[in-house]
């Protein structure tokens, strides 16, 4: 039979039962629309952090302990490099500049009338601070008694809080320090890619006089401050080789690697190194998110599935008459298995645009720049397609096993 003459078949009997096919085609859509969506969404979060990090993050390289076996997340974060460690690690051929951080650790900090909880605040050195992140003041100078908040924390309190005001910071041990503000931030260097992911209200001070951990330097014999992270901002064109000369000092001079356990590995990452990593887990989260949504697509197919048993037994007569004249069997087959490829297609076709729709309307919400998944698309409708197929194989295939003799008796 020829295939324009099925498809013209096809869509004579769609026509005839306009309102079933209709309902038939929406459970593909909500299917072929949550694929959409959840891809779309999580192209869009990956190219917003992946995009961040390249940008902030390229001449970065990120020193810290982890555990041997964990991912480099997981982190153990005690203080093991030492300032001779920093002061080594500055020296590197191709690092600009050396950046410790420290946990100093709190119980609130308070600002005119009102307290929030707060269990530790960052200890850096004033050239974390560049003008570009500065939204208002300027960046502490060490030695000085007075913090640097992010906007987060700003916003936190009523009023917002603003360059030039003072805060009452309570540290662990209960002594009151009443500390000036003096900058307002939207970032810092030296801080994990992944800090990213957790945008909280931060406070920074200087280390000189707030951070007092110290440990006895192997190297130098005397007690230093000690750092569970060091940040090397790098000329961006030389990170491979300078990564590779940080590592090799890790794992051979280091004051760190005498100083940490012997199931602890201390690594030196990159940016790049971060985003594969953070590629990846997006990528996973993708993947099954929107492989729950297919579920919907196995309800489409069985709707597709049920509404073709039906057309069989309603069609039984006219498939008599069809092999009366001369149809064979994959005549019969080849109209029925266009009718359900043709039902998957429209909900493919209509399901790809509200898949777009939606996946907008959730990065808008998310403040996140949307993304394509081009490949998810082109999947999306090729499965909707051959769901449709699929749905109608059976159908189709008892269908053609109809004796024409008794289709023709049938009423």
């Amino acid at each position: 039979m020829d295939p324009a003459e099925s498809v013209r078949m096809t869509v004579r009997s769609i026509r005839g039962h306009k309102l079933r096919s209709a309902l038939t085609v929406v459970g593909v859509v909500i299917g072929i629309a949550s694929v959409i969506t959840f891809a779309t969404f999580g192209a869009s979060v990956e190219t917003e952090i992946v995009g961040d990090i390249e940008t902030t993050n390229a001449g970065n390289v990120y020193v810290f302990a982890t555990a041997s076996g964990d991912d480099d997340f997981d982190r153990v974060l005690q203080p093991v490099f030492t300032e001779s460690d920093v002061n080594r690690l500055a020296a590197t051929d191709g690092v600009r500049a050396a950046l410790p951080r420290g946990i100093v650790r709190t119980q609130s900090i308070r600002h005119g009338n009102q307290t929030l909880a707060r269990q530790q605040v960052t200890a850096t050195r004033p050239a974390s601070f560049t003008p570009s992140v500065l939204v208002e003041g300027r960046a502490f100078e060490s030695g000085e008694d007075a913090v640097v908040v992010n906007e987060d924390m700003a916003r936190s309190f009523d009023g917002n809080l603003s360059a030039g005001e003072t805060v009452t910071l309570t540290t662990a041990d209960g002594e009151e320090r009443t500390l000036a503000v003096v900058g307002v931030v939207n970032g810092t260097r030296g801080e994990l890619p992944v800090s990213d992911f957790a945008r909280q209200p931060r406070v920074y001070v200087p280390i000189e006089p707030f951070y007092d951990a110290v440990v006895e330097s192997p190297s130098a014999g005397v007690r230093q401050r000690a750092y569970p992270q060091v940040t090397l901002v790098a000329d961006p064109r030389r990170i491979p080789e300078t990564q590779s000369a940080v590592q090799a000092y890790l794992s051979e001079e280091s004051d760190a690697r005498s100083l940490s356990a012997d199931d602890t590995d201390l690594v030196a990452r990159s940016g790049s190194d971060f985003v594969e990593q953070i590629s990846d887990v997006i990528e996973r989260i993708t993947r099954f998110v929107t492989g729950i949504a297919v579920i919907a697509l196995v309800v489409g197919a069985i709707g597709i599935a049920n509404v073709m048993l039906v057309s069989v037994t309603e069609r039984t007569r006219e498939i008599g008459i069809m092999k009366a004249v001369g149809a064979r069997n994959r005549d019969v087959m080849q109209i029925f298995l266009v009718e359900a490829a043709l039902l998957g297609a429209f909900g493919s076709l209509l399901g790809v645009p509200l898949g777009l729709v939606v996946g907008y309307a959730a990065t808008r919400y998310a403040e996140v720049t949307f993304s394509l998944a081009p490949l998810w698309m082109g999947l999306a409708v090729a499965v909707g397609v051959l769901v449709g197929v699929l749905a109608g194989l059976y159908p189709a295939w008892r269908a053609a096993r109809v004796d024409p003799i008794d289709a023709l008796r049938h009423e």
